[in-house]
């Protein structure tokens, strides 16, 4: 979603700035840079020049409104969430300086489209990896497809939130125009996700920092 700073008090957009600035910050501190493996980073910065181009063919109703992949779940799959974060803000950024964004809803577009399908996209790892066993078709079905789904569908519901809120738009318009459109995207968001993990993790696990070939596909036999 790409937030119009107009459709919000300057309170909320200032707040945003100031708790999304916090966070990146924290995230920051929590990147051991020095042991960031060079193709893996390749490998993230490809995936976030990929996601600027699918985050600029997007379609919208209205203002606020618009419809993209996001592939928070991917990056945060592929580096982590700190990464993954990081990578969001600087998404967002290519896309203000390009003039497809908002410069005061910066913030809030990083915390609604960004911080939150993380969180959730590692929440969901998380619960994966205490309360499910290790298998291949758990990391790629759990956490890559419902995951991305899933991330998508709380970056929507948070959007249209906010939305409602501040009164830029009726909740019955929300809810009857702009909800069905998402709801029909979040499988989209899934699919994608779950390919383009199941594709890495064959062909370059190295690439995907949260898989881990020992627990997943075991040691195989001894020599």
């Amino acid at each position: 979603m790409d937030l119009p700073a107009v459709l919000f008090p300057a309170w909320l957009l200032y707040a945003a700035m100031a708790l999304s600035g916090l966070l990146l910050a924290y995230a920051v501190s929590q990147v051991r840079w020095r042991q960031l493996d060079g193709a893996a980073c390749n490998a993230w910065m490809g995936a976030c020049v990929l996601l600027l181009g699918l985050w600029l063919m997007k379609g919208g109703l209205k203002p606020g409104l618009s419809f993209h992949l996001l592939g928070c779940t991917v990056l945060t799959l592929l580096m982590g969430p700190w990464l993954a974060m990081l990578a969001v803000a600087l998404l967002l950024l290519a896309l203000v300086a390009g003039g497809h964004g908002d410069a005061l809803a910066l913030g809030l577009n990083c915390l609604l489209s960004g911080v939150l399908p993380v969180l959730t996209a590692t929440l969901l790892l998380h619960v994966a990896r205490k309360r499910l066993p290790a298998q291949l078709f758990v990391y790629v079905f759990i956490n890559a497809f419902i995951a991305g789904g899933l991330s998508l569908c709380v970056a929507a519901g948070a959007g249209m939130l906010a939305l409602g809120l501040s009164g830029g738009y009726g909740w019955d318009y929300l809810l009857d125009e702009a909800l069905p459109f998402y709801f029909l995207l979040s499988w989209s968001e899934a699919f994608t996700s779950g390919l383009v993990m199941a594709i890495l993790i064959v062909y370059r696990p190295q690439w995907v920092s949260t898989f881990d070939d020992t627990a997943y596909l075991g040691r195989g036999p001894e020599a």
